[in-house]
């Protein structure tokens, strides 16, 4: 089930947690999903774990760059796991 926030839903956030991570999404988007984890604890909990998951990435590939094409990939992927994993929790 997607819980509803004035700044958008949960899916939304999720899909777009790693362009805040990157700071790849204006200030307005950074500010408005700053405020839905800041007050969804379900998505803080997610992004915790996707922080997690940028520093080991980070940590083993140091300052090597992604092309924009892998980066566009992993997104869409992402996205879907996103959308699977609220439609196991919408039947479960």
């Amino acid at each position: 089930m997607t819980t509803e926030h004035e700044d958008g839903d949960c899916r939304e956030v999720l899909t777009e947690v790693y362009l805040y991570l990157d700071l790849e999404c204006s200030d307005d988007r950074r500010s408005l999903i700053k405020q839905h984890l800041d007050e969804c604890s379900p998505c803080l909990r997610e992004y915790g774990i996707e922080q997690e998951v940028k520093a080991l990435v980070n940590r083993c590939c140091g300052q090597e760059q992604a092309p924009a094409e892998l980066k566009d990939r992993l997104r869409a992927k992402l996205s879907e796991l996103v959308v699977e994993v609220e439609v196991t929790r919408e039947l479960g």
